[in-house]
């Protein structure tokens, strides 16, 4: 797998999406990511074809599940760092565990870019690990740590990173999460309405 450098925004959401598969997140219907074909649902949602997967000829295992929740807790714990230099840290660390470079290399347009590679031999969370880490750290260098949140909602534990241009996000799942709280807000207008 190559990453480029500059764009995090797929990295970013795949973290996002990782981190809030978890049953403490996911209360209501436990973990989201519990067997190889939930994590396989995961990878093509995203659109995310791993070299791990030897183009879809190597089926995902157990072991794989097992590694992606292990990649899960650590993304938590590096999006919920206490400052920009340990999350920074905790990103170098993931991301050199997983990849090897960066190299320069020209595009299809016949621009450079920077990238970095997966090791030979990487497994699924390993590359998921590369992909997540180095749009972590691009989002601290280019967006700021201000940028790792927990959600807004009361009643959610769920994180994300907001690369939106404005960063005004609130909610880990704004169709999900702020639907409920205006849903609730509406709700206790009314009451209120009908009280006076």
């Amino acid at each position: 797998m190559q990453v480029l450098l500059d764009d995090y925004v797929l990295g970013a959401a795949v973290a996002t999406d990782l981190v809030n598969t978890a049953p403490e997140v996911m209360v209501n219907t436990g973990d989201t990511l519990a067997d190889p074909d939930a994590l396989l649902a995961f990878l093509t949602a995203h659109d995310l074809r791993l070299d791990a997967l030897d183009g879809g000829t190597v089926p995902l295992s157990p072991a794989d599940v097992a590694s992606v929740h292990a990649l899960r807790r650590t993304l938590r714990d590096l999006l919920d760092a206490p400052d920009a230099g340990e999350a920074a840290a905790r990103a170098g660390v993931l991301s050199a565990a997983a990849g090897t470079g960066p190299a320069l290399r020209v595009d299809a347009e016949g621009r450079w870019r920077w990238e970095v590679g997966s090791r030979d031999g990487a497994g699924v969370g390993d590359e998921l690990a590369l992909l997540t880490a180095t749009a972590l750290l691009s989002v601290l260098r280019t967006l700021g740590f201000d940028r790792f949140r927990h959600c807004a909602s009361p009643i959610c534990t769920g994180m994300f990173v907001d690369t939106s241009r404005a960063g005004r996000r609130r909610y880990c799942v704004p169709e999900v999460c702020g639907n409920r709280i205006n849903v609730a807000n509406h709700r206790a207008r009314r009451r209120a309405a009908g009280r006076l």
